[in-house]
């Protein structure tokens, strides 16, 4: 049964809990945010998948998924079209034994989650060198579908288009410079180089090129609204403590995937060319200060629900003690 709540759709047991629940309290807090910002059910898979999953070997059963997302209001029928859709689009595969099914990180997705682990659970504070990467596609290098897709890839990577056929970033990753082009088929059909203010040129400075390229209002907007969101709950578990693994599980979770979709928008440019102060530093701040006070429970959690299916599951790996500078 589900009942409408200001203008959104709540099923009748987030709702039973939301009247019983103290919303000054850790789970009061978890079913107020459900109710109010309900996730959609691929994209928190795909949040669980890289948060919780990848350190404990990249693979999970099937029943062990419908466990960690059944809280959140994820049923069996969203779940599998979630995981057959990620299958879909490369992210996962899958593996049957009998009627039990394995869903494991594809191989070829593997480098694209660790870049996007390392830009959510890093500290930002890039520097910058004075000089901008560009990407040159001139016309009839590339064709239309191409260009849309190297275009897209490189936008989501932080690229700004400055012209038709030209992207460029102050700060790119290089390896997932290199991983994007080769990926779309790009490679070797692109320039790529690199470019720096030419001295006595008689230009503006080549750090206010950021400025033309970037309106940073909605990254700034979004972290200010996450902030606004996840300060309150510090405040309760400061006050109370770690709540018990299954809540803690469920705020880790909410809380990367909030802010996984803030960041990941976030053209990370370096911090000589940001507004100060950043909001994005302190939403960083707050996110670690979260996570790190809920990981040990919410661990205890993922690792009983992984082997209660294979009794084998590993701990999680060095990396994910090495989340926002050391759990």
């Amino acid at each position: 049964m589900y009942i409408e709540i200001l203008n959104h759709v709540v099923p009748w047991g987030i709702l039973v809990i939301m009247q019983i629940a103290s919303q000054d309290t850790a789970a009061g807090w978890i079913t107020e945010f459900l109710a109010l910002e309900p996730p959609r059910s691929k994209s928190l898979v795909m949040t669980v998948i890289g948060d919780a999953i990848a350190p404990h070997g990249g693979r999970a059963w099937l029943g062990s998924l419908i466990e960690l997302l059944a809280p959140f209001g994820v049923t069996d029928r969203l779940l599998r079209t979630s995981v057959f859709r990620l299958a879909q689009e490369g992210w996962l595969v899958a593996r049957r034994d009998g009627r039990r099914s394995l869903y494991a990180i594809a191989p070829q997705a593997l480098a694209r989650l660790e870049r996007a682990n390392g830009r959510i659970y890093a500290a930002p504070g890039l520097h910058w060198e004075g000089r901008w990467t560009l990407v040159l596609a001139p016309n009839g290098s590339i064709d239309a579908q191409l260009r849309a897709a190297l275009r897209k890839e490189l936008e989501w990577e932080g690229f700004a288009m400055l012209a038709p056929g030209v992207l460029a970033h102050p700060a790119p990753n290089a390896d997932s410079l290199g991983e994007i082009l080769a990926r779309t088929g790009a490679a070797g059909k692109v320039f790529l180089c690199t470019a720096s203010e030419l001295p006595g040129g008689a230009s503006r400075p080549l750090c206010e090129l950021a400025q033309d390229a970037w309106d940073l209002r909605p990254e700034i907007d979004s972290y200010r609204q996450f902030s606004a969101t996840f300060a309150p709950l510090l405040a309760l578990l400061q006050r109370d403590g770690a709540p018990l693994p299954a809540a803690a599980f469920a705020i880790r979770t909410l809380l990367i995937h909030a802010y996984r979709r803030v960041q990941l928008h976030d053209p990370m440019l370096p911090v000589e060319l940001l507004p100060d102060p950043w909001p994005g530093s302190s939403a960083y701040a707050l996110a670690g200060a979260i996570y790190r006070l809920v990981a040990g429970p919410a661990e205890d959690h993922v690792l009983q629900v992984l082997r209660a299916e294979e009794p084998d599951a590993p701990l999680a790996d060095s990396a994910y003690f090495a989340r926002f500078g050391g759990l």
